[in-house]
This record gives C-alpha cells, sequence and structure tokens, in this order.
C-alpha cells in the first residue's frame, strides 16, 4: 500500500475532521474527539497558528492516521523543541511504516523550523508505541501531572 504526508492547512478542514475520527476511534475515546468538535472557524485559526502542526497520513485519498505537535519555544537558550501531541494510525493500516512516515515527515519540519529535538510521551502498557519511539529515539523515565487550575489555587 502507497501512503502520502501532508501537512494539513487551514484550508484542509475536511482532513483534519477526519483525522479527529481517526484519533477516537485509535483512542477509543471517540467522545473526547467527536463529541463537541470546534467550528471551522476555531480550526482554520488553530490550523494558521505557527506553534501547531497537523500532518495526515493518506491512502488512496483517505485519511487513516495522523499526528498533531506543538513547536515550543525555549526560554534557557535560542531554540525550539516539538512536541508529539497525539499520533495515531487506524486499526487496518498500523505496523506498516505510517507512524513512523509521520515522524519522519515531521522531522523534516522540525529541521526546516531548526527545531533542537522532537519528543513524545507513550502510556505504560501501550508497547507497540513504545517500541516504535524507542526505534526512533532515546527513552527517558519521566512523571506526567495534570494539575487543574483551581487546584493550583489551593496549594498555596
Amino acid at each position: 500500500m502507497e501512503y502520502t504526508y501532508r501537512q494539513i492547512s487551514a484550508d484542509d478542514l475536511p482532513i483534519l475532521k477526519s483525522l479527529l475520527a481517526v484519533f477516537g476511534e485509535a483512542f477509543g475515546e471517540p467522545d473526547t474527539y467527536q463529541g463537541a468538535v470546534p467550528s471551522d472557524s476555531y480550526l482554520a485559526a488553530l490550523l494558521k497558528k505557527p506553534h501547531f502542526i497537523a500532518l495526515a497520513a493518506l491512502r488512496s485519498g483517505e485519511v487513516v492516521g495522523g499526528l498533531a505537535a506543538y513547536e515550543l519555544e525555549k526560554f534557557e537558550q535560542a531554540r525550539s523543541e516539538i512536541y508529539i501531541y497525539d499520533l495515531a494510525v487506524r486499526d487496518g493500516d498500523r505496523r506498516k511504516g505510517v507512524a513512523t512516515g509521520l515522524i519522519r515527515a515531521l522531522g523534516r519540519i522540525a529541521e526546516e523550523r531548526g527545531a533542537y529535538v522532537m519528543f513524545v510521551q507513550a502510556d505504560h502498557g501501550d508497547d507497540p508505541a513504545i517500541r516504535l519511539y524507542e526505534s526512533l529515539g532515546t527513552r527517558e523515565d519521566v512523571f506526567h501531572f495534570d494539575i487543574a487550575p483551581a487546584a493550583s489555587r489551593s496549594a498555596r
């Protein structure tokens, strides 16, 4: 099967909406990705922001995977890092190099922007993702914490 990789622009809203459906299906969270899809104007504005990067993997014009990433400008040095926020591939297209192709396409964008590094998180137990990321980079064991904005008030 032949796959192509495309950076999604503000003119590609149907592709982004298809990617949201792929994320919902792949992560088993359809309500998160389909329950309150933002308006076209919101999505177009997001895609126009230089720090947001969305890529789609296409097979015969159909979205079968993709990723969303953010360029984070650093303050300790004049450089940036690319954070892969979400990456998913439809069930029938997994283990065919699609995720690797997406990461390589993002790598080209990161190089063009002069980014220092790309990074991604994987959940414990998500062995296929962990194997993929280990094959492409260096593993770091870190902790991740979600802190509600209201919780920061009570911590004072």
